[in-house]
């Protein structure tokens, strides 16, 4: 693929930076800063020094005022930083100045979130999706990757006697952006197509949702089994992982584990992402697994529901799960909790505390969309019988001559399959 710019030098000292406009907005800034320190450290890059700076307005040249950005660029040079990163979203005039006044790299949050994409992505359709979202973001900022802008060329391929390489290189990315569209759309409607086979079996699904490095992965691998990859840094993976589990009550159900959300996810991400995220949005009901640890856990839910609620997905029925309780310093936090969400299950999957409870409360879950049929089936029917056991919750079984008599409790989209053997 064409490369949006020359790879700098792999950056060994980050100077990281949050700037805020009203004292009320200072703890959240500092709580971003936090994030985004985790963000970076996920990179693999070491951080060498964080600045919190409080800022009167907006300015276009620097996003702060003169003063503030020589404070900043000076801070830079003291700890010898090779790249300084904001928190804020800069515009590609912004960043250009900041790189001038630093003489160094300047990148922003989107730009560490989408390099983290990059880098955990791994089937077809996210390496697509991270793609497409990685040229549209730095389109606009190709201008900062060359040197040699004022060249001219001609020739074929070019338009006139001088198209500028800035200008042929802007043309070429547009081009790769309509294909990975185009690609992408195929990938999508492949993906519909599966999801419609799934559809069609006669097993429940829930989704796993919620704010990244909250637990979800290793809540897939506990209940399931299912060999995961399962780390404690932020979007350790990206792509949809579906295993399916057997519930006491005998009901498989299919669950899927999802992206995570993040605070100030870049919009263009967010619509990539949007087929992934319709897991959320086709099943059946919702476990949204929050860190109970963290002190921003209400934060993280909220962040966590407006994104569902761009893709429809408020709506779900939801099992909230407040996981690593185990973790909490706070003796106060888990009855607060309680009080807020009194439906909540409160779990610890490293230690296994409240998994029992979890699984009866998904149980119950299923259990409320099933419906009772009372079945009729011929003894020589024994392959639909077996089918039955496994999709089923077999409440009663008796024989009348040479057919089987159940009551049974099953989705009601598997009961188109036993429709002719119902009684009324």
């Amino acid at each position: 693929m064409f490369e949006i710019k020359e790879k700098p030098k792999m950056v060994e000292r980050a100077l990281l930076v949050g700037a805020y406009t009203r004292d009320e907005e200072r703890a959240e800034a500092d709580s971003l800063l936090e994030e985004l320190a985790e963000l970076v450290n996920t990179l693999g890059i070491p951080i060498v020094g964080r600045e919190l700076v409080h800022h009167r307005e907006n300015h276009a040249r620097f996003l702060m005022g003169s003063g503030k950005a020589e404070e900043v660029a000076d801070r830079a040079k003291e700890l010898a930083a090779d790249v300084v990163i904001f928190d804020n979203e800069l515009t590609p005039s912004q960043q250009r100045n900041w790189e001038k006044l630093t003489a160094g790299l300047v990148i922003d949050r989107q730009e560490v979130i989408l390099d983290i994409f990059a880098k955990r992505a791994h089937t077809r359709e996210a390496r697509l999706q991270v793609d497409l979202a990685r040229m549209e973001y730095s389109l606009p900022r190709l201008v900062r990757a060359w040197t040699h802008l004022g060249k001219q060329g001609g020739g074929i391929g070019s338009k006139g006697e001088g198209e500028s390489q800035l200008e042929q290189d802007k043309r070429k990315i547009r081009g790769q952006i309509d294909r990975l569209k185009r690609d992408l759309a195929a990938v999508k409607l492949q993906r519909a197509t599966q999801r419609k086979d799934r559809k069609r079996a006669p097993v429940p699904n829930a989704a796993i949702v919620g704010y990244t490095n909250a637990g979800k992965s290793s809540l897939l691998r506990a209940l399931t089994g299912a060999q995961v990859l399962v780390e404690d840094k932020l979007f350790a993976t990206l792509d949809t992982t579906t295993r399916k589990i057997e519930l006491p009550n005998n009901q498989p159900l299919l669950l899927t584990d999802t992206v995570g959300f993040v605070r100030k996810l870049p919009h263009g991400l967010v619509e990539a992402f949007n087929a992934t995220l319709e897991e959320a949005v086709l099943s059946d009901f919702l476990i949204h697994v929050l860190d109970a640890s963290q002190p921003e856990v209400l934060e993280f839910y909220e962040t966590t529901r407006s994104v569902l609620a761009e893709l429809g997905a408020d709506s779900r029925r939801t099992l909230i799960v407040f996981n690593k309780i185990d973790a909490i310093t706070d003796a106060d936090s888990i009855p607060a909790l309680r009080d807020r969400f009194p439906d909540a299950v409160f779990i610890s999957v490293k230690s296994g505390a409240g998994l029992p409870e979890l699984i009866a409360r998904i149980s119950e879950f299923v259990a409320d969309d099933l419906i009772t049929l009372e079945l009729r089936i011929p003894q020589s029917r024994a392959d639909l019988i077996a089918r039955l056991h496994r999709d089923a919750d077999i409440r009663h079984t008796d024989y009348e001559g040479n057919d089987v008599l159940i009551r049974a409790r099953l989705a009601p989209r598997a009961a188109a399959a036993y429709a002719e053997f119902t009684q009324s």
